[in-house]
């Protein structure tokens, strides 16, 4: 028997679900992709799409991860920003990168409407600023505008007060490209493509061994069944990474928390939230919330280290985040909250790229996986397929040590220090 979905509103609103077999035999393939997740999936339809034929191996569903709990939203760009990415690797190669994130949205579009698959796409995001500095928020629209391509609108504050009618924010940045959608409906409607292109996933197929991994042909245990293929893609992310030492001591966890209310009265919601576009503000410890299509409120936020509330029972606490946000929603009530793992580097970005012959890796892509995911498989899968080396512009951003059992501590630090630094800031804003 399948393992089950957490109890999130994705699993209760989820549409056309599949489920797939368990591997207990002996197969063979031209790509054994490790996860069932975003980017397992992409890779595989990728794949697909160039004429190989891969197989996925999921250890409990697919998306069951975050790939199928996080908020939705379908950004261009990494977790890391695009200053500390142009810092790094320059501008030029600052603007390859991003503009392969920019492609995957417009695929991930694509993909939606080609294959029918039921998800809510919804255009639009605002990123509104938390402190008052004026010229800030229309220099960095102006950067994304000339460097990347980026269609960005500066809003001043009393249009983003229009939109997002909360005294807690100042002027900001819309970005009409950037959209949302239901993700656990995206994922099943991949799964069932990837199928229907003759491509195999197993569920409750835990890889738990890599044989030969060195060789043409590498196999790979599950507990009751094999796949041979000359290709291995790991993609387990902060749930799974157990198999590849470099990933796993690259890799950190780190749980955050979405919440979404009972259905709100349409007159009320539009005394605060008065668009449909996703919105994320501009702190390091950010809220980012959504309407739904049957008008309840999707709101996500803080990080921390466990699956549990953050302090104090999860519904209280991430109520209590929008009310401070929007208190003309005080009585709006929360009606289900869940956590889930983000796999985190040291650098904010993904680790994509060759380990060796036939070694691939496609994975950790912190707080914003639902388009790179797509950009990340779609590198992966022209490597593969078409010897194509675009994944070589992720060399720079390596596999760094995270700190092992002591790195959920320091992140936890670290997320307290951003906490402490937006404080300093709101203050520094407020009355200087």
């Amino acid at each position: 028997m399948s393992a089950s979905y957490p109890l999130t509103y994705y699993s209760k609103t989820m549409k056309g679900e599949q489920k797939y077999p368990f591997l207990n035999h002996t197969i063979e393939a031209d790509v054994c992709i490790i996860g069932g997740g975003l980017a397992g999936l992409a890779i595989a339809l990728g794949l697909l799409e160039r004429g190989k034929k891969p197989v996925i191996l999921e250890g409990g569903r697919i998306g069951w991860g975050a790939s199928g709990r996080n908020g939705g939203f379908v950004m261009a760009g990494y977790a890391a920003g695009v200053a500390d990415i142009t810092k790094k690797v320059g501008l030029t190669n600052a603007k390859k990168l991003y503009s392969l994130t920019k492609q995957s949205q417009q695929l991930i579009r694509k993909r939606i409407d080609d294959y029918k698959i039921d998800c809510d796409p919804v255009h639009g995001y605002l990123k509104p600023s938390w402190y008052d500095v004026p010229g800030s928020m229309e220099e960095r629209a102006d950067f994304l505008a000339k460097n990347f391509d980026e269609p960005v609108e500066f809003w001043p504050q009393d249009k983003v007060r229009e939109h997002a009618v909360s005294e807690r924010y100042y002027d900001g940045i819309y970005f009409p490209d950037y959209f949302h959608m239901h993700p656990l409906n995206y994922v099943q409607g991949l799964g069932r493509v990837i199928t229907e292109k003759g491509g195999l996933i197993f569920e409750d197929s835990m890889a738990v061994r890599v044989e030969n991994e060195q060789a043409t042909t590498k196999i790979i245990h599950t507990e009751h069944g094999k796949v041979k293929a000359p290709h291995i893609v790991y993609c387990g992310s902060g749930y799974f990474n157990r198999l590849e030492t470099k990933i796993k001591r690259s890799c950190l966890p780190i749980s955050t928390y979405v919440m979404v209310t009972d259905p709100v009265d349409e007159k009320l919601l539009k005394t605060a939230i008065n668009t449909q576009a996703g919105i994320q503000d501009t702190r390091w410890s950010d809220d980012y919330y959504r309407i739904l299509p049957d008008k309840r409120i999707l709101w996500g936020g803080r990080v921390g280290l466990s699956h549990s509330a953050p302090t104090g029972d999860l519904l209280n606490v991430m109520i209590g985040d929008l009310h401070k946000v929007y208190p003309q929603l005080e009585s709006v009530k929360p009606a289900i909250a869940w956590s889930g793992l983000m796999g985190y580097t040291v650098h904010k970005m993904p680790h994509i790229g060759k380990m060796a012959d036939g070694v691939w890796y496609c994975t950790n892509f912190g707080g914003n996986g639902v388009g790179p995911t797509t950009a990340g498989g779609e590198v992966i899968a022209a490597a593969i397929a078409d010897g194509d080396k675009t994944y070589e512009l992720f060399k720079p951003f390596g596999f760094a040590y995270t700190g092992g059992m002591l790195g959920p501590l320091v992140a936890q630090a670290v997320y307290y220090s951003w906490q402490l630094g937006d404080w300093m800031r709101e203050i520094k804003h407020k009355f200087f």
